[in-house]
């Protein structure tokens, strides 16, 4: 009596393909772009992009350490603004801005003077604070 010796293996199941991880994308060199500054009073908060409006850098009063009603201070926002100029030159080498500001806050003036001091030149800055207006008018019937 001869035995088998051949086993006989599980069918093999094909391996789904592992999601492939995507690797940093590589540092963008941006020699002009767009700084937006949001000052309410409670906080500022600034970022870098280019002109299609993807954020290259970006930073805030409270995210750089300040609390309370500190992060309302001009100083706040010159802090944060320091930083952001500093990451947009040094990563992706910005030369010039056109700054957008919105907002009624402390920190508008100190944030663009903090740009200007670290070097990058200012083309335009544009005022996009919202403007109350009454809105539309309401549903219903008009009151006599």
């Amino acid at each position: 009596m001869a035995e088998d010796t051949s086993v006989k293996s599980a069918p093999e199941v094909e391996q789904a393909a592992a999601p492939t991880k995507r690797g940093k994308k590589g540092k963008r060199i941006v020699q002009s772009g767009e700084v937006h500054i949001q000052a309410t009073f409670n906080n500022t908060i600034i970022s870098a992009t280019d002109k299609k409006g993807e954020v290259l850098a970006a930073s805030s009063a409270g995210a750089n350490g300040f609390r309370g009603s500190k992060k309302g201070t001009a100083y706040a926002a010159q802090i944060a603004s320091e930083k952001v100029a500093e990451i947009a030159k040094r990563d992706h080498g910005m030369k010039s801005v056109d700054v957008f500001v919105k907002g009624i806050g402390l920190g508008r003036d100190s944030a663009i003077r903090a740009f200007s001091a670290q070097g990058i030149t200012i083309n335009s800055i544009t005022d996009k604070t919202p403007i109350a207006h009454g809105g539309c008018r309401p549903k219903g019937e008009r009151k006599p």
